[in-house]
């Protein structure tokens, strides 16, 4: 047996094991808190939902003995103590709201790992040189809200905090004023220098764990990704007397836009385009569309790639004639990880015999806005038929518990360097 086989095999023997079981189990009873009747979860940031799930961690977090602190724009922040008050936390978390009619997976399991890990690190009365930080970041989806990975782009200060109070969802209320209804419009100054390190464990959200029979994605970065917002305006005219060779009707020219978007994405592998919602106005049956509203979604692993994007969008916007404008209202550059803690997390995999392999996220997640001041890496479970934000959304119990294992076990090797 080689010296490096050796160690892994002391190491494997040694550390403290998670429970898989006990995991499952939060899964499951978190999934309450805006459950669905198809087994999803509806759980808007800053909601009535989100407010009790937070409720939740902050209750279990306290009964290990956590500090827990709440920062201006909500994020929470779970510390157990380590054995060297002198050194800054390794942080590992996600996020606990979804999308409408989301999974029970994406988001939480990073935050239910991160407690399993401090569970198993006091029953096993285990002491880290370092302290571990789980923790909660704020309106990650952007579903109410936007833009998505809100409460992590605030902390690494991409994000002006006063800014991001007074954004409104389209009911009128806004981000400061829903914090304040649910009780998480803290006061804490948690700065990024309290972190040593952050790792996020999260489902992949697509097929190529699953299609490749690999157990562990070990996550390089992120890809690059840009929010459009198109509004469009032509004629009302009624839809039975009014020739087709003199209609403005704003709905067919949204519908070429649409279409451009499928085709650009094509035209830049492996870059991806979605139109993800429409607004059509009046939208009555018997009324030529006068004005609708796209909100577009374009990602790519390179600058380059992105920048190609939308040159092309600008141009099919302008094909579609007077009266279609574009706006760019949300933009993340490509991430690449740390290297030194994506290795970590390679060799954790291989420390406890998993299957593993290296990806690039095609999803947005906080852990992007938080590589650019902290060392960073994720790690990736797969997920059933690739499907999230769907209530269909499935992670096995021993997928997660593999995940945990993995997170538990990068903590360690990050704390022994």
């Amino acid at each position: 047996m080689s010296a490096d086989a050796l160690r892994a095999d002391i190491r494997r023997i040694n550390t403290p094991a998670t429970n898989g079981d006990r995991l499952w189990q939060d899964i499951v009873s978190t999934a309450r808190f805006g459950g669905t009747d198809k087994g999803g979860v509806t759980r808007l940031t800053l909601s009535e939902e989100d407010r009790q799930v937070r409720d939740w961690f902050v209750d279990a977090c306290e009964a290990l003995g956590c500090t827990v602190e709440i920062d201006a724009i909500g994020n929470i922040f779970a510390t157990y103590p380590g054995e060297d008050t002198s050194l800054p936390a390794i942080a590992v978390g996600s996020h606990l709201d979804t999308q409408p009619q989301g999974g029970r997976f994406d988001g939480i399991l990073g935050v239910l790992a991160g407690v399993e890990v401090l569970r198993t690190l006091k029953e096993t009365s285990t002491l880290l040189r370092h302290p571990v930080t789980v923790v909660n970041w704020t309106n990650e989806e952007g579903s109410r809200f936007s833009p998505a990975m809100m409460g992590s782009g605030v902390f690494a200060g991409a994000l002006a905090l006063d800014a991001t109070h007074a954004l409104a969802d389209r009911q009128g209320a806004t981000v400061g004023e829903a914090l304040g209804v649910i009780g998480y419009r803290g006061e804490a100054k948690v700065e990024p220098s309290a972190f040593a390190a952050y790792v996020e464990l999260h489902i992949e959200q697509g097929p190529l764990l699953e299609a490749s029979d690999t157990e562990i994605g070990v996550v390089t970065g992120v890809q690059g990704v840009r929010w459009f917002d198109v509004v469009i305006s032509g004629t009302e005219a009624h839809a039975g007397s009014t020739p087709m060779a003199q209609r403005d009707d704003a709905l067919v020219r949204a519908a070429e836009i649409v279409l451009a978007v499928r085709d650009i994405a094509r035209r830049n592998p492996p870059g991806v385009g979605t139109v993800g919602f429409v607004e059509v106005g009046p939208n009555s049956r018997n009324v030529v569309p006068g004005s609708v509203r796209l909100q577009i979604d374009m990602r790519h692993p390179s600058d380059a790639g992105l920048e190609q994007m939308e040159s092309a969008l600008q141009d099919a916007v302008l094909k579609a004639g007077a009266g279609a404008e574009l706006k760019r209202i949300w933009s993340k550059a490509p991430v690449v990880f740390d290297p030194s803690v994506v290795e970590a997390v390679r060799g954790s995999a291989e420390t406890l015999g998993y299957s593993a392999t290296d990806v690039v996220s095609g999803a947005g997640h906080d852990a992007a806005h938080i590589a650019t001041i902290t060392p960073t890496a994720m790690i990736f479970v797969p997920s059933k038929d690739g499907l999230s934000h769907n209530e269909a959304e499935y992670t096995s119990p021993g997928e997660c518990a593999r995940g945990a294992e993995v997170l538990f076990q990068t903590i360690l090797e990050l704390d022994r360097r």
